[in-house]
């Protein structure tokens, strides 16, 4: 029998509802509100035994002089970050430009991509210069938790 989100006994396991923890301070909040939309967040204090993962709309580039969005930081941890551009089209039109670090070298994305990142490797900053179409964005670390608080300004 197939049972909907509110019963069954593995319905526990299904995240349909924002349940984020708050990330950064007051004003980077406010700040990353202007340009982007969290849309679900899943870690071990939503789901128990869960590894965590955030997902978001990126709709605009930030306001001029603050194009970066998140400092240089490091994990103990992998860490996976995806940006998906959203032209049926197209689907490796990323529709905008971002520029991001990994361990000081600086990479440009026009073009949808998955970034691996080993546990223990420096990187970001991560900048928004350019978004014509709305972009996809994920994160998973193959943790629990996200302690990643020093990339929050």
């Amino acid at each position: 029998m197939i049972k909907n989100i509110e019963s069954g006994e593995n319905a526990k396991y299904i995240v349909q509802t924002l349940q984020a923890p708050a990330t950064g301070t007051p004003v980077f909040q406010a700040f990353y509100k202007t340009w982007a939309d969290r849309i679900l967040w899943i870690d071990g204090e939503v789901v128990p035994g869960a590894f965590q993962m955030n997902t978001s709309w990126y709709f605009a580039a930030p306001e001029s002089g603050k194009e970066q969005v998140f400092d240089e930081h490091a994990h103990g941890y992998d860490e996976i970050i995806g940006f998906f551009g959203s032209n049926p089209e197209d689907k490796y039109d990323l529709g905008a430009v971002i520029q991001l670090a990994i361990d000081g070298e600086w990479h440009e994305l026009t073009r949808s991509s998955l970034i691996f990142v080993p546990g223990g490797m420096k990187h970001m900053p991560l900048r928004i210069l350019k978004v014509d179409r709305p972009i996809f964005h994920f994160s998973v670390v193959m943790n629990s938790a996200y302690d990643g608080e020093t990339a929050y300004k």
